[in-house]
């Protein structure tokens, strides 16, 4: 596509509230007993595949109730982080060479999908899992990090769309944004989940495998 496109106009999403016999409170509170009942394997991702990590099991539990087991996972190890980061090498140049509105358009759909069906759940998983309240988690888990990604690739079109403003006669000088070479390792925060979701995206945006 030749088209120079330009990415909808990003807006706040609107804090919920969550007042008595609202439509919000009474599906947070159904997400809340049913995340309670499980127990969640949590497997690191590798490749795009999901994998027990080679070290010890770990129990995650509720940090105000640590009777209650919400999920286990294992640690990685040295073995793992070189899976891993063979995994982003050989994924970078399919990914580098993706359109920045392709990779801005993954980016937008995960924002409608946390905004719309998604929401109770990743605000349920916070209150459990750092011990938040539903006006928290609302601000936090949902608006922010929607936020994040809306603006994120609004501001990234900018940095792409920035370019010198004076050339030679006879020369166009252009600006050209170009992935790190590498990997990027993000280390995400254990109790913000809106920073959690945004350390490893806003460079994947930009064509960085994470």
């Amino acid at each position: 596509m030749d088209a120079i496109s330009r990415v909808p106009a990003p807006v706040n999403e609107p804090n919920l509230h969550y007042p008595p016999g609202s439509p919000e409170r009474a599906e947070l509170e159904q997400k809340l007993v049913e995340l309670q009942k499980e127990q969640v394997e949590l497997k690191a991702t590798i490749g795009g595949e999901q994998v027990w990590g080679r070290g010890g099991e770990l129990t995650v539990v509720q940090p105000h109730n640590h009777a209650h087991v919400l999920g286990v996972t294992r640690g990685a190890t040295p073995v793992d982080a070189k899976a891993a980061i063979k995994a982003a090498g050989d994924a970078a140049p399919a990914w580098r060479a993706m359109s920045y509105d392709d990779r801005g358009s993954i980016i937008l759909k995960a924002a409608d999908l946390l905004a719309g069906p998604y929401r109770q759940t990743v605000n349920a998983a916070t209150m459990l899992g750092q011990s938040k309240t539903a006006y928290q988690a609302e601000i936090d888990a949902a608006c922010e990090l929607i936020d994040f990604w809306r603006f994120n690739v609004h501001y990234g079109q900018q940095i792409l769309r920035d370019q010198p403003i004076a050339n030679t006669r006879g020369i166009w000088n252009r600006t050209d944004h170009r992935p790190l070479e590498g990997f990027v390792y993000a280390i995400t925060p254990f109790n913000f989940t809106a920073i959690a979701g945004n350390l490893p995206t806003a460079p994947a945006l930009m064509g960085n495998t994470v």
